[in-house]
């Protein structure tokens, strides 16, 4: 079993040589973070970079009426800061990142991590790997949004979050995944009460469990394949 507080709980950090994480282990803080707590806000300033451990961050954006869509999902393969990676210290006017799942981080400060960058090496590789990866969720996520069933869309976020939380059970309401996905509540409810029915999920106040993922595999779309396939290869 991994130790919560190594930073090999980070499939990034842990790509990286027994050397080279106890270099960086002096420059990371283990930090624990709450469901629904704001990593990056709205036009702030970037001061840290976060590679989650057992935490599952959403990158989402907020539209005039003030609905709130997600974007992308971070977990314990990538990390959250990737607009320092690409060289602004600001996110984006819209863009925010809050922690959907509740859990573990490991804080890198702006500065140490933009010098890690500059100076190449295997840290910049694989993060430079992972961003790559990191687009071509959101483009997916795009066309996924724009094609596919509420249905679909839900099994592949349910299925992309049990991959990066380590557990069958998991906290989340029907609310809350409404606003990652886009739509009402209601759809949600709906949707959420056929998958349980079906026995893929089963549900109780503020949380989720998956039964059979083999089940909800099959009511996911192509999208969910396509996205875990493209950061398989990330820390390679």
């Amino acid at each position: 079993m991994v130790d919560k507080r190594n930073p090999g709980a980070n499939r990034l950090l842990a790509a990286l040589s027994p050397a080279g994480r106890k270099r960086l282990r002096a420059h990371l803080e283990f930090e624990k973070v709450d469901l629904k707590q704001v990593l990056f806000d709205r036009g702030k300033r970037i001061d840290s970079v976060y590679f989650p451990g057992t935490a599952v961050v959403s990158i989402l954006t907020t539209m005039d009426d003030g609905t709130n869509v997600e974007l992308a999902t971070v977990g314990n393969e990538g990390m959250v800061g990737v607009p320092l990676f690409l060289g602004s210290t600001f996110m984006p006017a819209r863009e925010f990142s809050q922690a959907q799942v509740p859990g573990t981080v490991f804080r890198m400060e702006a500065g140490m991590f933009q010098d890690e960058m500059e100076a190449g090496g295997p840290l910049r590789d694989v993060v430079q790997r992972y961003v790559l990866a990191f687009f071509s969720q959101t483009s997916q996520q795009v066309a996924c949004n724009s094609l596919h069933s509420v249905e679909e869309r839900c099994s592949r976020w349910l299925l992309l979050t049990h991959d990066r939380v380590g557990s069958d059970e998991f906290p989340l309401t029907h609310e809350f995944l409404a606003e990652m996905l886009g739509v009402r509540r209601a759809s949600v409810t709906v949707v959420a009460g056929v998958l349980q029915k079906a026995g893929f999920i089963r549900l109780r106040r503020g949380r989720i469990a998956v039964v059979d993922r083999e089940g909800l595999e099959e009511a996911s779309c192509e999208c969910y394949r396509i996205t875990r396939a493209a950061f398989e290869g990330v820390p390679g």
